[in-house]
């Protein structure tokens, strides 16, 4: 199993697949405003209000908005795609992505064989749990099983090296839970959540014919278990800071860190090209593991082992399986209120396993060539923006100013898809076995991740598939990364004004390229090593200034007695932020170049109103309860309706193109205007 480790900074918080074929509107519907709302006091209200109330969260999702009504219309695309290379896989060309996506798809649309298998594709698995007796028999199963590419217990994949960018080396990550965070194993607040998931535990192992009291005590045992790793895991905001995912050790010395766990065994079986050594990258984390391997009775491994094993295949089972699967991570967990329709749910499937093939055929037929050009002079003048503004800080000495300019200019833009396409003909797979469809391209996929160990660093490799929308920078390779699918309206359009355009995918180029200096990126240097460049009273400086944003967010409160994790959101607004001045920047040196373009209006709006309307539009959108909770204590990104607003109130362009003034929400001024990129 692989954990992204915490390197690619991402725009949105959740990765979303989607195709360019079904776009919205070309332009800003100004129908959309509350008229009745001031965007001097509430500009996310003023933008979005009405169109959140006019579009609810659908059943079978947990938020709704621009992000994911993009993914959702697109995803039809995506659909025609793989229900066309179903239809002619028997006669596509043998071992082509066509055929071997055309009977993935199929495979996973053939419910009356997955129904009648039950079980029966994890029996064998189980049988190998069952048969463990010593904690060396324990340590060779986690060995044997991410050798097959389906591994739990914590996470190992290939990643640049901090200290040496230009080559991959392993990095074994904390893992292991099935909660969404440690702190849901031990605060109050969720002994209902944990109630829920022993329920679950002895559900699924009942599934498989452990009788109920039986599943019971080891769903105790499997928590229990589960509270011990969580008290040995760090945070996620602990997990944002490098030196708490980078700890490079040899072989040697890692089997002594733990030593009723071989390292140089493991390796072995992953058929890795470890060499010097590898990142242990929470060394706590495996100490207690090793820990765990002696004074753990080998029944409440077992009963770990096995809840795992089902738990993960559920999705791919029958359908008593797919359905407690839901009901505990989905319903309970994220309150969302209806399963997704079975062709999305085994697209997912696709994607997950075949992602950047579905993709090679999704660039064919939805992305033309000229899209990435234009796409390209964007980045282009955004990042032209970005530098003027380097140039100009008035808190930054001319020594670290010229490391930041160094970095900088070794930016690499990758727009649209990849420029050489991944093989998959090592790949296998059937026409009618789902589970060893997805068993086979797991295990594909993690045997190509390994592979990567010891070699070089390749630049123009992407993390993220052709059709996902979305976009990320990677600190470790220095690369700003825009996929095909996020460049279509709202964020991109040919055919809209520049304002509109700039204030959609510019500021997504611009946050993308602020990841860079931002509070986790500052730590790289020009090469991608974690390396520092500032000089100490800069940095200071920096430091002051990011400060005043933490306790920006640290305000806002989207459910009650919940707030914003400043410190967790802090990259990511520090991005918005950065993002927004720099495209707003960019927009007016392309205004310059067009006398009378900059009083301009459409519908009543300037370019700078309706740059800042557009910046609003992409944030538009609400969160279930559920899923609101979850993403305050995991994920990095602030909620969508504090990002519309958090930018803006700290930039004076906002306030000139709306007239506001001081005292207005939106107008933060003085000390507690926050001034960084």
């Amino acid at each position: 199993m692989r954990k992204p480790l915490n390197l690619a900074l991402a725009i949105c918080a959740a990765l979303s697949t989607g195709a360019v074929g079904a776009a919205s509107a070309p332009s800003f519907d100004v129908k959309d405003l509350d008229a009745k709302i001031s965007p001097c006091v509430d500009f996310n209200g003023f933008v979005n209000a009405k169109w959140v109330a006019a579009n609810p969260i659908p059943a079978d999702r947990t938020r709704w908005g621009a992000f994911d009504a993009l993914r959702e219309a697109s995803l039809q695309t995506q659909r025609g795609i793989v229900e066309k290379a179903a239809r002619e896989a028997n006669k596509a060309k043998a071992g082509s992505i066509e055929q071997k996506i055309g009977w993935f798809y199929r495979s996973g649309m053939a419910e009356g064989a997955i129904e009648k298998a039950g079980f029966t594709p994890i029996k064998g698995e189980l049988a190998k749990i069952d048969a463990l007796k010593s904690p060396a028999d324990i340590a060779g199963y986690v060995t044997d099983s991410f050798a097959q590419g389906h591994g739990s217990l914590f996470y190992m994949g290939a990643s640049a090296d901090y200290k040496n960018s230009k080559v991959q080396i392993a990095y074994t990550y904390q893992g292991g839970l099935g909660l969404p965070t440690s702190e849901y194993y031990a605060k109050p607040d969720y002994a209902k959540t944990r109630e829920s998931y022993k329920a679950h535990i002895a559900k699924v192992l009942e599934l498989t014919g452990v009788k109920a009291p039986e599943a019971k005590k080891q769903a105790e045992q499997v928590l229990a278990f589960e509270t011990r790793l969580a008290a040995a895991s760090l945070a996620p905001v602990e997990l944002r800071k490098p030196e708490n995912q980078y700890h490079f050790i040899s072989l040697a010395d890692a089997d002594k860190a733990t030593p009723n766990f071989s390292w140089t065994k493991f390796f072995a079986a992953q058929k890795a090209d470890i060499q010097g050594g590898f990142s242990l990258s929470q060394p706590k984390f495996f100490a207690e593991i090793d820990k765990m391997l002696v004074d753990v009775p080998v029944e409440q491994w077992q009963a770990y082992l096995r809840f795992h094993a089902i738990d993960s295949a559920s999705p791919y089972l029958s359908k008593p399986f797919a359905e407690e699967n839901f009901a505990f991570y989905s319903k309970t967990l994220n309150g969302q209120k209806a399963m997704e329709p079975r062709w999305k749910r085994v697209l997912g499937s696709v994607n997950e396993g075949m992602g950047m093939a579905l993709g090679e055929l999704y660039v064919a037929e939805a992305f033309p060539p000229e899209s990435k050009q234009r796409a390209m002079q964007l980045v282009t003048n955004v990042n032209a923006a970005l530098k003027t503004r380097i140039e100009h800080l008035d808190w930054m000495s001319e020594e670290t100013r010229k490391k930041a300019l160094e970095k900088w200019s070794t930016f690499l833009p990758k727009i649209g898809y990849p420029d050489k396409w991944r093989d998959w003909s090592g790949l296998t797979v059937s026409a009618d076995d789902y589970f060893a469809n997805v068993l086979a391209a797991t295990k594909y996929n993690y045997e190509y991740d390994v592979a990567k160990i010891g070699k070089p660093t390749d630049r123009l490799e992407w993390g993220m598939t052709p059709q996902t929308v979305n976009a990320y920078y990677n600190p470790t390779d220095n690369t700003i990364n825009f996929p095909a699918a996020i460049l279509q309206p709202p964020f991109f359009d040919a055919h809209a004004d520049d304002a509109l355009n700039y204030g959609g995918i510019g500021a997504v180029i611009g946050h993308e390229a602020t990841h860079g200096f931002d509070d986790e990126g500052s730590q790289f240097d020009a090469q991608g090593n974690n390396a520092n460049w500032w000089t100490k009273d800069d940095r200071e400086k920096f430091d002051g200034r990011t400060a005043k944003l933490v306790a920006q967010f640290n305000e806002y409160q989207p459910l009650p007695g919940k707030r914003v994790n400043g410190e967790l959101t802090l990259g990511e607004n520090i991005a918005d932020l950065g993002g927004a001045n720099v495209a707003f920047d960019a927009l007016q040196i392309a205004l310059a170049k067009n006398p009378g373009e900059n009083e301009k209006k459409i519908d009543g709006y300037t370019p700078d109103q309706r740059f800042f309307l557009n910046f609003g539009r992409i944030w538009r959108g609400s969160t279930r309860p559920e899923r609101q909770e979850v993403l305050l204590n995991s994920d990095p990104h602030s909620p969508a309706q504090y990002r519309a607003i958090g930018a803006p109130s700290n930039m004076p362009a906002f306030a000139e193109a709306f007239q506001c003034k001081t005292g207005d929400a939106m107008v933060r001024d003085g000390d507690k205007q926050v001034k960084i990129w």
